[in-house]
């Protein structure tokens, strides 16, 4: 049972009811909300005092927040998160939202991209907030790519194709990644990615790893036998090369030599490991959910949300998402059936021009 969950089972109708009329409250003006004023609209009549003590306790479980010492309170990140998932009452888009929705898709005989460039000018007219559009994944020749650092666990890949489609994919980058270490890695990738797709970029990095592997493993040999350098959790992703103390001792200048040879390929098997294990998580991409606020990696500075769905194509397959990008105190009960609509529809274009 997740945490909200838990929290909305320990709340008794009063309590509830004093929560949700402060979140309504809070979306709708952005203003906190005070026990007097509150105990005039509940649907028991119950004093200020009374009110106050409700809300000091939903405030103890971190649900409400006062701004002020003695102003109103507001919901908190976590109380928006128990009134979304378990409060927030849905309905069907408004008729005005969802003609605008459907005359867009309908517009004409367009191409699929410049329909979803349509669908996402429309999207952020009609709910008054950013649009954001994932499209589908394209799998063609790549001329060029580059990544983008957007905070320390969340990056941006973009991915120019010969055909002229530019595509951006948000992925999670590995533990220890920095902006330096991605010029890198775009600047190795971008040595032999035109005429590839990403599928076939990947097998080429396998199989210059496994070259690598032979090389480092030839000259090494030797050196291996002999005991100056030893593998560790050979034939393993960790697997680190180890020269022992005496190698220290080594008398000749061509021992020397070979031995930063070797170091000098082992370091670039691993940097091709770590780019193979990059290139693996753009492939991938990310997941879909609804974000809010410090939740999403991507827009916690701004105090902002993320409202999105997927969309399928034919085969039932997620093949892109849609959504909206807003404050915390978005009318969530409107922009989620609108958002959760527009998905539906390109769903629908998407089957239908396959």
């Amino acid at each position: 049972m997740s945490e909200t969950s838990r929290l909305l089972e320990d709340l008794n109708k009063r309590s509830k009811e004093v929560f949700q009329r402060v979140v309504e409250s809070y979306l709708d003006n952005g203003e906190p909300i005070g026990s007097r004023t509150l105990s005039r609209s509940l649907s028991e009549k119950v004093s200020a005092a009374t009110v106050r003590n409700v809300m000091q306790d939903l405030e103890h479980y971190g649900l409400l927040n006062s701004p002020h010492v003695s102003a109103g309170r507001i919901p908190t990140e976590l109380g928006l998160r128990l009134f979304v998932d378990g409060l927030l009452e849905v309905g069907d888009p408004d008729d005005e939202s969802r003609e605008v929705m459907d005359a867009t898709v309908e517009e004409g005989n367009q191409d699929v991209e410049v329909a979803l460039d349509r669908v996402g000018s429309a999207l952020s007219a009609v709910t008054k907030g950013a649009s954001l559009v994932l499209t589908p994944k394209h799998e063609a020749e790549l001329k060029h790519l580059d990544f983008v650092s957007l905070a320390h666990d969340r990056a941006l890949v973009v991915l120019v194709f010969n055909d002229g489609h530019v595509e951006n994919r948000l992925f999670t980058p590995p533990p220890g990644y920095t902006r330096a270490s991605m010029r890198e890695a775009a600047n190795f990738l971008n040595s032999f990615v035109e005429g590839k797709t990403i599928s076939e970029l990947r097998r080429h990095i396998a199989l210059e790893i496994e070259r690598s592997r032979r090389e480092v493993d030839n000259l090494a040999g030797a050196m291996v036998e002999s005991g100056l350098v030893m593998w560790a959790a050979e034939k393993s992703e960790s697997e680190r090369l180890i020269v022992r103390g005496r190698a220290n001792l080594l008398q000749t200048e061509a021992e020397d030599d070979q031995l930063d040879r070797i170091r000098h390929l082992f370091d670039d098997l691993e940097r091709k490991r770590d780019i193979a294990a990059f290139l693996e998580l753009v492939e991938e991409g990310d997941g879909v959910r609804i974000f809010i606020g410090s939740e999403n990696k991507l827009f916690s500075l701004s105090g902002s949300s993320l409202v999105v769905s997927p969309y399928m194509n034919a085969e039932h397959k997620i093949v892109g998402a849609v959504g909206v990008i807003g404050p915390t105190r978005l009318n969530y009960g409107r922009i989620v059936p609108i958002v959760s609509y527009t998905a539906q529809l390109i769903g629908r274009m998407i089957s239908d021009r396959s």
